[in-house]
């Protein structure tokens, strides 16, 4: 009998875990970023930090719902940090041995919307020294905003464009880049090309 030329539903994969180690988990909403994130972690066999960057919104029934469905898919040895803007920071209070797993960087960018021009690129510039310098492997996910219904406004305007060109700038240095598309994960370093900077 012939072997099952289907792939596999699930398998290891191996995640880049030296100190300053990049990795990246994009898709749009409901694509299940997220849980490929966790299952990543949950293999790393380290302690895993979790950074959360979105704000509390007590009275937002369905974000409270959401939060309640992250929390309780967590292991109860994961520790969680509400680190809201101050992203960097926490980056810079994990320890050898941890893993950081951020979720996410739009709710991050959101935060630091009101920033001018100047003081959003150092924030950039800060949070790409703080995972550089990190002496815990960072695994961050990060919304395909484009994909999905952005305001027609100004600032639904700005937080897009912030959010893609700070995906390209990490993407640049990462080690690891994954796209998750309809809870099916594709490593993009392995089967994709950079787009030049000019034709």
């Amino acid at each position: 009998m012939a072997a099952d030329p289907r792939p596999q539903r699930s398998r290891a994969v191996s995640l880049a875990l030296a100190p300053g180690a990049l990795t990246l988990v994009s898709g749009p909403a409901g694509s299940g970023k997220s849980l490929w994130a966790e299952h990543l972690a949950h293999g790393s066999n380290c302690l895993v930090v979790y950074l959360a960057t979105g704000p509390e919104l007590p009275d937002d029934h369905s974000w409270q719902r959401r939060l309640q469905r992250h929390r309780l898919r967590r292991p109860p040895g994961w520790l969680c940090r509400e680190v809201g803007e101050h992203l960097a920071t926490g980056l810079g209070r994990l320890h050898f041995g941890e893993l950081a797993l951020v979720d996410s960087l739009g709710t991050w960018v959101a935060a630091l919307l009101e920033q001018e021009e100047a003081d959003w690129q150092a924030s950039c510039a800060q949070l790409q020294e703080a995972i550089s310098t990190c002496p815990a492997p960072v695994l961050m996910v990060c919304e395909e905003v484009g994909w999905g219904v952005v305001p027609a406004t100004a600032a639904g305007g700005r937080f897009r464009e912030r959010l893609a060109a700070l995906q390209q700038r990490l993407t640049a240095r990462a080690d690891a880049a994954w796209l998750v598309l309809q809870g099916r994960a594709l490593d993009l370093l392995v089967h994709s090309l950079p787009v030049p900077e000019t034709p």
